[in-house]
């Protein structure tokens, strides 16, 4: 069998699910080469920047690595902007998303909050508040937030910066989205687990 047959969960039997468990866990080992196709979406279009948004991710990149960050930084500062592609308007919350099972939670929280932090440098053009990044000041990611911004990601939009190319990174996005899930898969068990069934307050019957 190389396909479940059920028509919906209720007729899934335990081989159905060893099954796509397996062909999960393949899919998952294969994230580092899907991601790195889709960082292939952000070439052309530069939206009027200087350099397009895979010129300014290998870029910042490579002034993360010249700068001596650690591989899962550098790899960080790969995919910050991933998200630019399918959630413009929202595009950290897609990079963190990503990269999130396999980093620091601290880096997560880095790329999450990038694009506000990267705000210092332009939202008075806009009559926001540039400095709206203080109010995590005491945050334990706030320095490391602060340094990405100002010193790599805002820094990168230079035509004529001797970039690496992507394959230079290559087998840092495999190590890192290679890792192991944080907090890990759940195992398929040999009998499934009846969960016991409790009756909610207005009378209905929750797990």
């Amino acid at each position: 069998m190389n396909q479940a047959t059920f028509r919906h969960f209720g007729e899934a039997r335990r081989d159905d699910w060893a099954l796509i468990d397996a062909r999960f866990r393949d899919y998952v080992a294969d994230a580092p080469r899907r991601v790195l196709a889709h960082l292939h979406n952000l070439a052309g279009d530069t939206h009027g920047y200087p350099v397009d948004r895979y010129q300014h991710s290998l870029q910042t990149a490579t002034r993360a690595l010249r700068d001596g960050a650690d591989e899962e930084m550098v790899v960080c500062a790969l995919l910050h902007d991933i998200g630019d592609d399918l959630a413009p308007a929202n595009h950290a919350e897609i990079a963190a998303a990503i990269l999130e099972p396999f980093v620091d939670p601290l880096n997560a929280w880095m790329i999450r909050h990038h694009e506000l932090f990267q705000g210092y440098h332009y939202r008075n053009f806009f009559g926001q508040n540039p400095h709206a990044r203080e109010q995590f000041r005491d945050h334990p990611a706030y320095a490391r937030t602060v340094r990405f911004c100002d010193d790599w990601d805002q820094a990168s939009f230079d035509p004529d910066y001797d970039t690496l190319p992507l394959e230079h990174f290559v087998p840092m996005v495999e190590r890192v989205l290679g890792r192991p899930v944080r907090g890990g898969l759940p195992d398929l068990v040999k009998e499934p687990v009846d969960e016991p069934v409790k009756a909610s307050a207005n009378g209905e019957a929750t797990p």
